[in-house]
């Protein structure tokens, strides 16, 4: 499934968000995908800020997205939303404690052109701190008009994106009820369109930016 020769097996995974729903909206339904076909993986799944609200939110999302995985630990920090440049040194040392407590042999993380300052900033100590290890980025749609053009697709069959939609629909009405693109048109529109890009036998895909892989 994972078409690259010395990945270890099990499959270690750490994802890696800077607020509650971005993991979800980026790789959701990769996760679900991987899931079930690695249903041995280990997981770190790491949110680096959220109120009270959103951190409660963020748990819950997080454990329907692994369930059924029995190695899954959760993490929501406190980081302030928006002002991580500001907070650069506090989060580089929450990354290199994530470096002691967990090896992971995949890394999901934000796509490090994206323009939202909090997101940058996690994909940069992602590489700053993970030198050696398989890193795929994943796009957020936003106001910003950001999208690019990844190089690294991951069909997904109909039903894991129905899944991903209704968890998101499900466990953050905070953005429901202030963001006006929060909605299922734009998480399946996005899928749809990452599904032409490689032809997917759904449909249906997530797209990623992979800047080095060995082999």
């Amino acid at each position: 499934m994972l078409g690259f020769a010395g990945l270890p097996q099990p499959v270690r995974l750490l994802c890696l968000g800077a607020h509650p729903d971005d993991i979800e909206i980026g790789c959701g339904g990769s996760i679900l995908r991987l899931a079930a076909e690695q249903p041995r993986m280990s997981v770190r799944w790491v949110v680096f800020s959220g109120s009270e609200r959103r951190q409660a939110e963020a748990t819950a999302a997080a454990r329907h997205f692994l369930a059924g995985l029995p190695g899954a630990e959760i993490n929501v920090l406190g980081f302030r939303d928006g002002f991580f440049p500001a907070q650069h040194a506090e989060i580089k040392d929450a990354f290199e404690q994530i470096k002691r407590d967990y090896r992971p042999s995949l890394v999901l993380t934000h796509y490090r052109e994206d323009m939202h300052q909090d997101h940058r900033l996690v994909a940069e100590l992602t590489y700053n701190t993970f030198r050696d290890h398989l890193v795929w980025e994943y796009e957020v749609p936003k106001y910003d008009g950001d999208l690019g053009n990844p190089n690294l697709f991951f069909p997904l069959s109909r039903e894991q994106c129905r899944r991903k939609v209704a968890l998101l629909l499900e466990h953050f009405p905070s953005q429901r009820e202030r963001a006006a693109w929060f909605t299922e048109e734009t998480f399946l529109g996005l899928m749809r369109l990452r599904g032409i890009g490689c032809n997917a036998p759904s449909g249906l895909a997530e797209a990623f930016y992979c800047r080095k892989a060995v082999v």
